[in-house]
């Protein structure tokens, strides 16, 4: 059993109360991945589309999320019951090869965090598994970051689910094609995720009304202030309790698109507790982004304007 699962026990306060609210940590039970199956989206927002093979890497060197096991059955649910993908788990450093990459159409990282202060997901998982030296590994690990950031620029697409932003977080080219790189987040709390273009064809899944659930609200560095993505959803930061740094015009993105090369970009940084997967306006848009990276849903992705 995940060591998380025996102590991890999450108490929460909601923003603007003092009423404390208790999540607790939890397997993916059987009923749990019954009620999850029920009220998954049946079929995928565009269908009648060939079946794209995806990788979902889920090993964690640093911070283990206890959602990992979570998403992963959450997007073999999706892939049952749509039709619309096929889904291979890796936790294997290997999965990041040239020829292996080349056999997926997308790569989810599914909150594979590094450690801290290094941040850099590949050194992790050499240092782990081999005797090399460090300049070694270093080598090594920096010929894996540009695997994958080549397989996006040839026309990969990526999906990153929360903490994936994490994973080579001290790397300038890894954060220009991701959108940005992890700063820091206050309390988990409840907050209210909002669209921020109502008829944007990837936000639909809301109906306008957005997603208050309970999370980390992250903030970001790096070429996240080039805002050289789409933005989806944001959060309102004078709404939130424990801010360390102001936010432009108060807004602060928390999911977006963007291209990248010939390739495609998601990220979404809900969600950190598995609660939030009973909203199903959130599996839809989690569906929504998987099939936007693969190519089959077509958007806007041209990057915003600058805020002044």
């Amino acid at each position: 059993m995940r060591k998380c699962f025996r102590t991890m026990m999450l108490f929460l306060l909601f923003a603007g109360t003092s009423q404390a609210q208790q999540l607790e940590a939890f397997e993916p039970t059987e009923s749990w991945l019954s009620k999850i199956e029920r009220i998954a989206p049946a079929r995928p927002r565009v269908g009648n589309v060939a079946k794209k093979k995806i990788l979902v890497f889920a090993k964690a060197t640093g911070f283990d999320h206890w959602t990992i096991p979570h998403n992963v059955e959450l997007l073999k649910i999706l892939a049952k019951k749509t039709g619309a993908f096929e889904i291979h788990v890796g936790y294997d450093i290997g999965n990041f090869e040239k020829k292996n990459l080349k056999a997926y159409d997308a790569v989810v990282l599914n909150n594979p965090n590094p450690k801290g202060p290094k941040r850099d997901l590949f050194w992790d998982l050499l240092q782990a598994n081999t005797s090399l030296t460090e300049k070694e590994i270093a080598i090594r690990a920096a010929k894996y970051e540009q695997n994958l950031i080549n397989y996006v620029s040839k026309g990969g697409g990526l999906m990153l689910l929360h903490g994936a932003i994490v994973v080579q977080n001290n790397s300038a080219e890894f954060s220009k094609m991701t959108g940005g790189s992890f700063d820091y987040h206050p309390k988990q709390q409840s907050m209210h995720v909002k669209e921020v273009d109502v008829d944007h064809p990837l936000v639909q899944a809301f109906k306008g009304k957005g997603l208050t659930h309970v999370d980390e609200p992250y903030f970001f560095k790096n070429a996240y202030f080039d805002y050289n993505f789409r933005p989806l959803l944001y959060i309102e930061a004078d709404k939130l309790e424990g801010l360390k740094k102001e936010v432009d015009n108060n807004i602060n993105y928390v999911s977006w698109i963007k291209r990248h090369g010939k390739g495609r970009v998601f990220y979404s940084s809900p969600s950190h507790n598995a609660q939030s997967l009973d909203n199903p306006e959130l599996l839809q848009y989690l569906l929504d982004g998987l099939q936007y990276v693969v190519g089959d849903l077509k958007c806007d992705d041209s990057p915003m304007e600058k805020p002044q």
